[in-house]
């Protein structure tokens, strides 16, 4: 029975080493598993790497070429994407001072109708040079001061056949006094017309586009102008009698 008691305990010493080292392994897995979870807890959230910008810009070159001749004007360079066709045009005055960008038509084709100025650069792009084509539309004048012109012309001179002048009209005839009611009707009628154009031209109407060449303001107050002259001429006329 002694004997028995000796001889088991080698046997169970191994049995404590081996139970001991299970323990001790069994300790640093958990001791592991500790420090890698403070690590992730340290860390915060797991981030996807920030996706780099590109910082450099991509420019145009806006090439210009006379329309008659295909000669190259000049290279308007370094255009950005978000410029308007504008934008393009006060940078083609700063090179060439002597067309201002209201009397410059800039066209995608020879052929082809003016582009406006409010058509973004880059729609126009098909590769980083842009070919337009330059033609001088002439002097040009704000859509305001064309129909102000217009229309202040025919007020004026309405009146100036109404009063009778002596330029005009015979003096002897001129100084009759009496006047048909609706010569004086007429008169009002016109000026309230006109009045009523010049007030929505500075105050309602809205222009889309800036500038109209001289030479149509011309036509236009010529054609106002002078049949406002040719019927205030007979209504305003000392021998004048209502039909």
């Amino acid at each position: 029975m002694h004997r028995r008691q000796k001889l088991s305990t080698p046997e169970h010493k191994r049995d404590l080493v081996a139970h001991g080292g299970a323990l001790s392994m069994f300790h640093n897995d958990t001791r592991s598993f500790f420090n890698f979870s403070q690590l992730v807890l340290s860390a915060g959230q797991f981030k996807s790497p920030p996706v780099l910008k590109h910082s450099k810009i991509t420019y145009f070159e806006v090439e210009i070429l006379d329309v008659q001749s295909k000669k190259q004007i000049c290279i308007v360079d370094k255009v950005p994407p978000s410029s308007t066709l504008l934008d393009v045009k006060h940078k083609f005055h700063k090179a060439c001072p002597q067309w201002c960008p209201s009397r410059v038509g800039l066209q995608l084709e020879r052929n082809g109708p003016y582009l406006k100025d409010s058509i973004n650069i880059q729609s126009l792009a098909v590769s980083s040079i842009i070919t337009l084509y330059f033609t001088d539309l002439g002097q040009q004048v704000r859509w305001t001061t064309f129909f102000l012109t217009e229309y202040t012309g025919p007020l004026l001179i309405y009146l100036l056949f109404y009063i009778r002048l002596s330029t005009i009209y015979d003096q002897v005839e001129s100084m009759k006094n009496f006047r048909h009611p609706v010569v004086h009707l007429a008169c009002f009628c016109h000026c309230l017309h006109y009045i009523r154009h010049l007030l929505e031209t500075l105050f309602v109407h809205k222009f889309s586009g800036g500038h109209t060449p001289l030479k149509n303001m011309i036509k236009g107050c010529a054609f106002y102008w002078g049949f406002t002259s040719w019927i205030a001429y007979y209504i305003n006329h000392p021998r004048y009698t209502p039909p």
